[in-house]
Order: structure tokens, then C-alpha cells, then sequence
């Protein structure tokens, strides 16, 4: 997901095809950090940690961030970055992402009653004090369902809690499989369901929602004006171990203890978290400006030998893809449509794109092999949920000019039109960043020229960051196609971001094929492990070969950390929400 997260796009290079490719080649001795980066640890030295002191952490975009402090709401993983500090999800994981009763609450499934037990601890409590409820949880689905919210994170794979698509079609104005046994004001949830998903028993399910939200604090705001309310945006209420104290909006975040922490005391006095500029990332870095600040790989040569830093350094769940646009979202239903006649509607014009593109010479180039070509979209780390023996879509100019001819994209003079002869213009959209943002975008557009196709950015630039994500949401005519990515959930499935209910499926393809898939790998049957493998591995195969989606590339995620904190982890088991664990992390003694 989180986009569910949406990671930043990559961009676009006035260097030729033939000069890249030929640098990846000369330098791919030099160029290859990876057997480096492999070896760094995926958390700080563990030492005694000191009560105190204030640690600023940076956030790198070339934007402001949009501030919706909501788990519903927002859609962007600056957001989460931003207010990772304070907000926490009910649920903590183990390193396998399976649920703990580690968190701040347990759950118990009951596959027989098809139903989920849910107990909050006594003690976890909002930063103004108030205990959280069930009421706060049944008021977070309600958030994510009603219409009114526009939730860009609602689909159909919710819909298993019974009485959820009744109210989010306004059909109904409770949930009727949420039930309280003690009341709004217990601790204890029953939810009913009309079946259980195997993706529960995993922190990040896309079945069962994992947050909640102060109702006590929200409940006067209507939900279609949640999503600018001052409380959500200004000044939010969490329960986890830092509570907001000022906001720059767009540009900072300042953090200081919640005193009901239901952990404990967290051990800094204060976190600051702030923006900077791409571009300026490297300098910050070696001079200390920050405490902690991730590297972008690109820049890693200038900031590797940096003096008093731990790198940490992880492959996270996530990936980027060039999505194409065969549809529109259509708000009344609820759900994607695709339309036949749409320019990119073609599978062998899909498909020769994705292979016209150089990847692996791009990383190299750029990169440092520390981005690396991905060959499907489930990633590496889901484990035999992923298709080994899946090719993707490696550079082969040959192929994708083959592709073409055999489809009628015919040349006429210096470009292929479409096969009823009509000319063709593709717009790719793609997002602004570092420096090396413009040169590969601009190259692959110069590999898409190689096979005669017309290509050329949507907008005539780089797009910023919001402006980016708003345009894909909203279907603008002028993109056909895109270059965007995703931080998935712990959990493997892929339904939030590709099934026909789910407002992330910003390409808009919709098929009974993959709607089935989907439905199959979340099924009953599915809680047979090696049906949901085969039904994950199906759909890998049917998603490469249709290629509405292409799957483009990874990174390492690597982090300076100034090497006086401890206390700071990657470890699935000792973060939350995607995120170390704050209440952690200290100064050494």
C-alpha cells in the first residue's frame, strides 16, 4: 500500500539511449553498491538509553506535504512520515508480519463464527487523556466507508464486514457487523463477518481496518469536511508516544512526549520533523543538519564516507510502475470503468512499451544497482506468495518493435499510428524530484522514440508532487500514462491498489479475470496456503501478460542516523504503522 501509501514517481535524460547505456556498461564495476549496502544493519546499536534531548528528522520532498494527519484520509506516505511520531495502529507484528498481543490492542479470529474479537488495553489513551473506545474504532470504519469522505483507501475487499456496503451506499446509517457488548464507551468489539480472509491473521490486512479515530474530539465535524478540518490537519489527536505542538504547515512538524502514553514515558524531549529539498539531501547529511535523514541512492557516492553516521538500510515493501489509463472512476457507482476504446486499451501497445524501457541500465547509470528492475508486482519479501520464475519486462528493443508491427502500429514517416490508421500521441505523466528526476524519464521517453512511438510528457514537465497525485485521481484526459509507486501493507494482497472498487487503481482496468483472482486469493479456500500461492503466482502471470500495470523497480532504503541515537529499528517487530517505534529511540548513556 499505505500509498497505501503512494511513493514519490520516478522522473526523466538528455543523455542518449546509447550514452547511458554505454556508461552502465563501462562503470557497472564501480557502480554496483549493493554488495555494500547488503551488509548494513537494519537497526542502531543497542545501548542504554538517557532520558533527553531533541532529534530532527527530514523528510525529502521537493514539495510541502499536504498534512491530513488521518489513516483514512491521507493517501500520501510524506504524511505518515510526518506524523509517524504519534500515530500508531492498534496492532504490532512480528517479524513475519503475523499479529502479536504486543500492541495496543489483541485480536482473536473465530473462523467457525466467522468473527473477530477485538480488546483495547486499558490505559491506551488520546493525547488530551481520554481512553480509547470501541466507539473510536466503529467511528474509523465509518470514516472510510462514508461516502461523504471520499476515502481513497475504500474497496470492495472491506466489504466481508457485514453491513459495510450497505452504509457505504448510504443504504443503511449503522454498521450492523460491528457490535460493542460493553458499549460506545467499552473496550471490547465483536465483528461479524460474512467470511474471514487468511490476509487477517496479518498486520496491514486490507480485510479488517487497524485504526481508530477520536470520536469524542471529530464527532461534530460533517465527514465530507473531515478531510480539511482543522483537527485532522492542524491539530490532531493520537495515542502513541509523541503528541503534536507545532505545525508549519507544509514545512514541519514539532513533537514532544504524550504524557498518557500507554508504553511508558518515550525517552526524547523533543522531534522535529521538517522538509527538505531533494537536492539538498546529500549536504544535510554531511553536515549533520539532521539526526535522522533517509539517502536518495542517486546521491549515495557523495555521502558514504560520512563521519559520525550508522547507516541503516532495508529492501522495503514497496515498488514503482508505469500504469496506463483505460478508464475512469465513476463516483456515483463506487468503481473503475474501463473503456474498450481507450488509446491504451491494447495489450501489445502495453506491452512493447514496457519492454522498450532500459531499467537496468538506468540503475546502474544512476542508481548504483541500488535500485534495481522488479519482474512483478508482489514483492520479493512476500515469499513463495512471489512468482520466482516471472520474467517482467527486460529491455528488448527487437521484441517491443516486433510486438508492434504484428498489432497494425504501422510507421507512417517517423512515428507508428494506431491500427486504424489514426495518428498516435502518448502523454506520460511523471513527478518532479532530484536533480536525476528529468534525465531517466527523459531517456525512456528517448527509448519510446527508438520504436517509433510518440511519446512526450504530459504537461510539457515533471509534475509536482500533489499536482501529480490529484491529476491521476481525478482521470485528466491529457495522461495516458504514468509513472508511479507504491509501499505496500505487510500483507501480500493486491486487491486495494488493483481490484474494480478501489479508487488507487488509478490505471482503471477492470476484468472478470481479475476480479476473480482477486476474489479467490482472499477466499475461504485461501486459508490453504498453497491455494493462495497458486492464486498469487496466477494472477502475477495474468497481470504481466496484460500489462495494465508494469512493474519497474525497487530500492534499498537506507538511512543516516546520527551514531549517538540507539534504539532505532527497521525490525517489523519493533515499529508500528510501517515505522520505528519512537517511544525507542534515545540518546546513548
Amino acid at each position: 500500500m499505505k500509498k497505501n501509501k503512494l511513493l514519490t514517481s520516478i522522473g526523466v535524460l538528455s543523455l542518449s539511449a546509447i550514452a547511458l547505456v554505454g556508461c552502465g556498461k563501462k562503470n557497472n564495476a564501480n557502480n554496483d553498491e549493493t554488495k555494500n549496502v547488503s551488509k548494513f544493519p537494519i537497526e542502531t546499536p543497542k545501548k542504554a538509553v538517557k532520558q533527553g534531548g531533541t532529534v530532527k528528522i527530514a523528510v525529502e520532498t521537493d514539495t510541502p506535504f499536504s498534512g491530513i494527519f488521518s489513516q483514512e484520509l491521507s493517501s500520501e506516505d510524506v504524511d505518515s512520515m510526518v506524523a509517524s511520531p504519534g500515530q500508531e495502529t492498534l496492532f504490532d507484528s512480528d517479524d513475519h508480519f503475523k499479529v502479536t498481543d504486543k500492541g495496543a490492542a489483541t485480536r482473536r479470529l473465530d473462523q467457525k463464527n466467522k468473527t473477530i474479537t477485538i480488546n483495547i488495553k486499558k490505559g491506551v489513551k488520546w493525547s488530551d487523556g481520554k481512553q480509547v473506545v470501541a466507539k473510536d474504532y466503529e467511528y474509523a470504519y465509518e470514516i472510510l466507508a462514508n461516502k461523504d469522505t471520499a476515502c481513497p483507501r475504500y474497496s470492495s475487499q472491506f466489504e466481508v464486514l457485514k453491513g459495510l456496503k450497505e452504509y457505504h451506499e448510504g443504504k443503511a446509517k449503522t454498521i450492523s457487523g460491528i457490535e460493542m457488548p460493553d458499549g460506545e464507551n467499552g473496550r471490547k468489539l465483536v465483528l461479524h463477518f460474512t467470511e474471514l480472509s487468511p490476509s487477517m491473521s496479518n498486520a496491514g490486512s486490507r480485510s479488517l481496518w487497524e485504526a481508530v479515530e477520536p470520536y469524542h474530539y471529530l464527532k461534530d465535524v460533517p465527514f465530507a469536511k473531515l478531510k480539511s478540518s482543522d483537527k485532522i490537519r492542524k491539530n490532531p489527536l493520537f495515542f502513541g508516544p509523541y503528541k503534536m505542538e507545532k505545525l508549519v504547515r507544509g514545512q514541519s512538524a514539532t513533537w514532544v512526549p504524550n504524557e498518557y502514553y500507554w508504553r511508558g514515558k518515550p525517552k526524547l524531549d523533543k522531534i522535529v520533523v521538517s522538509v527538505v529539498s531533494p537536492n539538498s539531501a546529500s549536504q544535510a547529511i554531511k553536515s549533520h543538519k539532521f539526526d535522522v535523514i533517509p539517502v536518495i541512492n542517486t546521491q549515495w557516492p557523495q555521502v558514504k564516507d560520512t563521519k559520525d553516521v550508522n547507516f541503516v538500510a532495508q529492501i522495503p515493501i514497496a515498488y514503482h510502475y508505469l500504469g496506463f489509463k483505460v478508464g475512469k472512476w465513476d463516483k456515483k457507482l463506487s468503481k473503475n470503468v474501463e473503456n474498450p476504446k481507450s488509446k491504451m486499451n491494447n495489450k501489445a501497445l502495453r506491452q512493447a512499451i514496457g519492454y522498450a524501457m532500459n531499467v537496468d541500465a538506468v540503475n546502474k547509470r544512476y542508481t548504483y544497482s541500488l535500485t534495481f528492475r522488479v519482474k512483478t508486482l508482489i514483492p520479493e519479501i512476500f515469499g513463495d506468495y512471489y512468482d520466482k520464475s516471472a520474467k517482467g519486462f527486460d529491455y528488448n528493443l527487437k521484441k517491443a518493435n516486433e510486438i508492434l508491427d504484428k498489432a497494425g502500429y504501422k510507421k507512417k514517416g517517423k512515428w507508428r499510428v494506431q491500427p486504424d490508421g489514426k495518428p498516435l500521441k502518448i502523454n506520460v505523466a511523471a513527478m518532479s524530484g532530484d536533480a536525476t528526476k528529468e534525465p531517466i524519464i527523459q531517456n525512456y521517453i528517448q527509448q519510446w522514440h527508438k520504436v517509433g512511438l510518440n511519446v512526450q510528457l504530459a504537461t510539457g514537465r515533471l509534475i509536482e508532487h500533489n499536482s501529480f497525485y490529484d491529476k491521476l485521481q481525478n482521470d485528466d484526459k491529457g495522461i495516458d500514462m504514468y509513472i508511479g509507486g507504491w509501499s505496500t501493507p505487510t500483507e501480500p494482497s493486491p486487491h486495494p491498489y488493483y481490484s474494480e472498487s478501489a479508487p488507487f487503481n488509478m490505471a482503471r482496468f477492470v476484468t472478470a479475470k481479475n476480479n476473480k483472482l482477486l476474489t479467490e486469493m482472499n477466499s475461504q479456500k485461501a486459508f490453504n496456503h498453497k491455494y493462495r500461492v497458486q492464486k498469487f503466482h496466477e494472477w502475477q502471470q495474468y497481470m504481466n501478460d496484460e500489462a495494465y500495470v508494469i512493474p519497474i523497480d525497487n530500492s534499498y532504503q537506507i538511512t543516516a542516523i546520527n551514531n549517538k541515537l540507539t534504539g532505532y529499528s527497521l525490525k517489523p517487530s519493533e515499529g508500528n504503522n510501517g515505522h520505528p517505534l519512537w517511544y525507542k529511540v534515545g540518546y546513548a548513556k
